[in-house]
C-alpha cells in the first residue's frame, strides 16, 4: 500500500472546502452513507457526526490582508473545524465539532470592566465593527505537541484596549469564557474549574500580534473554533488563546488562569512556545503539522520573533 506524505501532495488535489462540505452533506443524508465513504476515502467518525462543521459559514466582508501573516501552507479547513481543544464540549478532540453544532452565539454581550475609564457591556457585534477585518494566517501551537497554520480574522485586541481606557494600575488583562453547561455538556465534568479563565500582561495584550478574533478562513468563526469571539496569541500555546468570551476584565495583579490552577507544575502563565521548556511529561522540541506525517522543528516563540523584547531579562523556564 502506498502511502503519501503530506509534502508528496499538490495542492491540485486537495479537495476544495465547498466540495468537501456538499460531500458530507450527500453521504450522511442517506442509508448508504458508510459504502460511499468508504469508496470516497472519508473517515467513519465523520459519518458518525453528520453536523460535526457548524454552519457559521457566513462570509465576512471587507477583509484586509495583513502583513504579520506566515507564507507556510495553510491547514485544510476541514482538520481545523473537525480537531479541536473545547473541554466546555468535551476532552475528545473530535466531539466539540457535533456537541457545539447548536451552541447560541446570538444574543452575546462583553462585559469590559475592572481597572479602566469607560467600563461598558458591548454587544459582541458592536465589537467586531470596531475595526477593519484582518485576515492573519498565523502559526497556532498546541501544547500537545500539534500545531496548524489558519487564516484567522479579527483586529489588534490594543483597539478594544484604547476604547476602554485603563487605568495606569491596570497591569493585566484577564478573559473569562461563557459558563452555561446545558449549551456546555463538558463543564458539567470536573476536569477544570470553570468558567475557563485566562490572562495576559498589559504589554502582552497590547501588542499587534495579540489577535481579538471573530472569524476564519473568510467567514465567522465557526462554534467549535470559538465563536462569536475569541484570542489568538500565536506565539503562545493554544490554550491561552481562550474561546468564547463574555468578559475582558482589567486588573493590577497577575490572573489566576484555569489551566494553571488545574497543573501549575505543568502550565505556566506566560506559556510562551519554547522548544527548550518540556512539559513534565513530553518534550516540546517538536510538534506535528496537522495532515502531515513527520514532526518539524520548534521554533522559538512559535516563531514569532518580534515578542522577544517583551520577556528581556526574564528567566523563561523559570517563568514557563
Amino acid at each position: 500500500m502506498l502511502i503519501k506524505k503530506a509534502d508528496d501532495i499538490p495542492s491540485s488535489e486537495i479537495t476544495p472546502k465547498s466540495l468537501y462540505l456538499n460531500r458530507r452533506k450527500f453521504l450522511t443524508g442517506t442509508a448508504a452513507a458508510g459504502v460511499a465513504a468508504v469508496a470516497a476515502g472519508v473517515g467513519l467518525h465523520e459519518i458518525a457526526s453528520p453536523s460535526s462543521v457548524a454552519q457559521a459559514d457566513a462570509k465576512i466582508d471587507g477583509i484586509q490582508k495583513s502583513p504579520f501573516s506566515t507564507t507556510e501552507v495553510i491547514t485544510p479547513y476541514k482538520d481545523v473545524t473537525n480537531y479541536n481543544n473545547y473541554y466546555e464540549f468535551s476532552t475528545d478532540k473530535y466531539e466539540p465539532a457535533g456537541l457545539a453544532k447548536n451552541f447560541k452565539t446570538r444574543p452575546w454581550t462583553v462585559t469590559i470592566d475592572g481597572q479602566v475609564k469607560k467600563k461598558q457591556v458591548l454587544d459582541v457585534d458592536t465589537i467586531i465593527k470596531m475595526a477593519a477585518p484582518e485576515e492573519r494566517i498565523y502559526r497556532h501551537r498546541c501544547v500537545e505537541g500539534w500545531s496548524i497554520v489558519v487564516p484567522w480574522v479579527g483586529f489588534s485586541l490594543s483597539e478594544l484596549i484604547k476604547r476602554a481606557d485603563p487605568l495606569p494600575k491596570a497591569k493585566f488583562v484577564e478573559f473569562t469564557t461563557l459558563f452555561d453547561m446545558r449549551q456546555m455538556p463538558g463543564q458539567r465534568s470536573h476536569v477544570l474549574e470553570w468558567p475557563y479563565v485566562e490572562g495576559l500582561r498589559m504589554d502582552e495584550a497590547m501588542h499587534p500580534l495579540t489577535l481579538l478574533c471573530f472569524g476564519m478562513y473568510g467567514e465567522v468563526l465557526p462554534n467549535q473554533d470559538g465563536a462569536p469571539l475569541r484570542m489568538v496569541i500565536p506565539w503562545k500555546y493554544g490554550f491561552k488563546s481562550i474561546k468564547g468570551i463574555v468578559r475582558i476584565r482589567f486588573v493590577d495583579s497577575q490572573p489566576d488562569n484555569t489551566w494553571h490552577i488545574s497543573a501549575p507544575s505543568e502550565y505556566g502563565f506566560y506559556s510562551n512556545v519554547n522548544p527548550h521548556v518540556d512539559h513534565p511529561r513530553w518534550s516540546q522540541a517538536t510538534e506535528r503539522r496537522l495532515g502531515e506525517f513527520r514532526k518539524r522543528p520548534t521554533l522559538m516563540f512559535n516563531g514569532y520573533d518580534q515578542v522577544a523584547s517583551l520577556y528581556s531579562g526574564m528567566d523563561l523556564k523559570k517563568n514557563f
